[in-house]
């Protein structure tokens, strides 16, 4: 077996020595030392050479590790010959759902990814390639894709399983490249140094033209966020963009002090051809605008999606690198951003002003017919009614869309409106376009939910998305807020499972949806004493606004629907018993009226207000129920 190499500082060049156990100790420790008086060039993309290699655009460059080793080894090697001071572990997809491999299959290929990563090294370094450099390894990880089956507990879990396969192999570099927030990375960077506290840790993100990840999160803000986590020593951007659209996001922002920043933009943007993925060589473009990202200070650059080793030989023969060189660096959190006076927000208002606030659900139409709907609430008028709230297809049964729903009742009556918006029928690229439009048409107020799963049913034909759960939602509003809607942000609330597990547990996820901005939350229906008193509990220990839910239930076959049939909704056998089959409308409305009236009695010490759920839109329950 090859031995490792391990360099001796002495100035920009390393005298190569060696070490006979194969380990590479103590590497985090000199790339931090490396960092401080030298700029970085690392390697360029994996996974688009290696298809490029194999003539095979659907080609897994992760599964190479096991079936094409001399391919992966050279890829490595030519990066290094190329004269890369930093590869990457042929790992970025290595997750478990991409691959659909188990977590033992997975932890093999990820110890042999880094192994071929060190035999590259060492491999290269015998062959006199590095060219008396120190080359250093990163375990490169890329985002695990999320979908509603999976839990955020059960990703995490994988994520440390990532981690620790490579610990297992001596790593001690972290790469997590591609990311488009920090959902898991601050929990994850915690991990990593409370297991190996000299791990030298690097994040990067993906960003748009305009300087905004996926999630909505701007280039500034992630800056930001790389400063304040002290365990995260660099981090910067990579893919999603060209080298010239990189330079024009970079140029204007504000470095943070203390921090790493590194630059890995793609080779450009690739063309359709047929039905294949091509990049043009342009290795030349490529290189003049990275020695623009190095004259402003940056202090690593390489390549993503496209490039190859002739675009690092390009860079490492001819960049002018001012070594030392780190720009205006200052402390992005002492700037003081701009003063904007914030327009009030009626709804807000509402609960500051009013004792107890109501909202009413109105159910969109399965058709076109909008009459219906549309004449309701104009009932709602005069009966107390703050806000119409309009569901997103519940149950995952296609109705009209709740925001354009929304907008027709606002201008047809005059009334706030605040339609739901759920996670699970729309991707990251629909979503941000819908709360865009529906922002520019004047909608303030929205809740925000994961989403009912599709019926079991339907599921052959019809997929739900859930790029996002409620609270990565939230988070990516509260972002919006922050960068397009300052003056006047949206003001957005969530729903409350009071019911599901542990008070601990609720009360753990409201907090989670608390500070990706939630400022108010919706509950299931309340029946029960149990309900009444979990929710009272919560309430002691979550300092928010809570709208409990009534559902006035409207005769005996309802009453038995919705305790039989809907999870999530505890309907006692009192309840039912209160109905007859022989009842006549207005009886059995006047009984649902009564139960209602009651319940909120019962609420009314701690409850913020109400949210009513009424059957088949019976708006008529608002005149019998007793709220205040």
């Amino acid at each position: 077996m090859p031995v490792s190499s391990l360099y001796k500082y002495t100035g920009r060049k390393y005298t190569y020595r060696t070490r006979g156990n194969g380990g590479r100790e103590d590497e985090a420790m000199e790339l931090r030392e490396y960092l401080k008086e030298h700029k970085l060039i690392t390697d360029g993309a994996m996974g688009t050479y290696y298809s490029r290699l194999l003539n095979n655009d659907n080609a897994v460059s992760e599964f190479g590790n096991l079936t094409e080793e001399a391919t992966i080894t050279a890829i490595h090697k030519g990066y290094i010959k190329a004269g890369a001071e930093l590869i990457r572990t042929n790992t970025f997809a290595a997750n478990r759902q991409t691959l659909n491999q188990t977590g033992k299959e997975q932890k093999e290929l990820i110890k042999k990814a880094y192994r071929l990563a060190k035999r590259a090294v060492a491999e290269s370094a015998e062959e006199g390639q590095a060219k008396s450099r120190r080359v250093y390894i990163a375990c490169n990880i890329g985002p695990i894709p999320e979908n509603g089956t999976r839990t955020e507990e059960d990703i995490l879990l994988e994520y440390q399983d990532i981690c620790d396969a490579f610990f297992e192999e001596g790593g001690d570099i972290f790469l997590f490249e591609t990311f488009s927030d920090f959902y898991y990375l601050k929990s994850l960077v915690r991990y990593i140094k409370a297991k190996k506290p000299e791990a030298f840790i690097i994040t990067d993100f993906c960003l748009n033209k305009n300087g905004f990840t996926t999630k909505g999160i701007s280039a500034r803000t992630i800056l930001e966020t790389i400063e304040e986590t002290k365990e995260i020593e660099a981090g910067g951007f990579n893919c999603g963009i060209g080298s010239g659209h990189m330079y024009q996001i970079l140029k204007k922002l504000p470095l943070p002090v203390g921090k790493f920043i590194f630059a890995m933009p793609n080779a450009g943007y690739p063309e359709q051809f047929q039905n294949r993925l091509l990049f043009m060589d342009n290795e030349g473009y490529f290189r003049e605008n990275i020695q623009r990202i190095c004259d402003l200070g940056i202090d690593a650059v390489g390549g993503c999606c496209g490039t190859t080793p002739d675009y690092i030989k390009n860079m490492a023969e001819k960049l002018s690198l001012k070594e030392a060189f780190r720009g205006n660096r200052i402390v992005l959190s002492g700037i003081k951003e701009t003063n904007v006076e914030v327009r009030p927000n009626e709804f807000y208002q509402t609960f500051q002003e009013k004792k107890k606030v109501v909202a009413v659900e109105l159910d969109p139409p399965f058709d076109a017919s909008d009459e219906t709907v549309i004449a309701c609430a104009n009932k709602l008028k005069g009966t107390g009614t703050d806000i119409i709230t309009l569901a997103d297809s519940p149950m995952g049964r296609s109705r009209v869309d709740s925001v354009l729903m929304a907008l027709k009742l606002r201008n047809e009556t005059g009334l706030p409106v605040m339609p739901h918006i759920c996670c699970r029928d729309k991707n990251v690229i629909a979503m941000r376009s819908m709360i865009l439009g529906a922002y520019v048409s004047g909608i303030r107020n929205i809740l925000i939910v994961t989403g009912d799963p599709i019926p079991s049913e339907h599921r052959q034909s019809t997929t739900g998305v859930f790029d996002y759960n409620s609270i990565q939602l939230m988070s990516y509003v509260k972002e919006m807020n922050r960068e397009h809607f300052k003056e006047e942000p949206i003001y957005y609330g969530g729903a409350l499972n009071y019911g599901r597990g542990p008070i601990e547990k609720v009360i753990e996820r409201m907090e989670k949806k608390i500070e990706a901005g939630a400022s108010y939350f919706l509950t299931q229906p309340v029946f029960t004493e149990e309900d009444i008193r979990r929710l009272e509990e919560i309430k002691s220990k979550v300092r928010t606004k809570i709208l409990c839910g009534i559902m006035p239930l409207v005769s005996y076959r309802n009453a038995n629907f919705i305790k039989n049939e809907i999870s999530g909704i505890h309907v006692p056998d009192w309840v039912v018993e209160k109905y007859r089959p022989d009842m006549d409308r207005e009886e059995a409305e006047w009984v649902g009226a009564d139960i209602a009236s009651q319940i909120i009695k019962d609420l009314s010490p701690f409850a913020d207000g109400y949210y009513f759920m009424l059957p088949f839109n019976r708006v008529s329950l608002m005149n019998k129920i007793v709220i205040r």
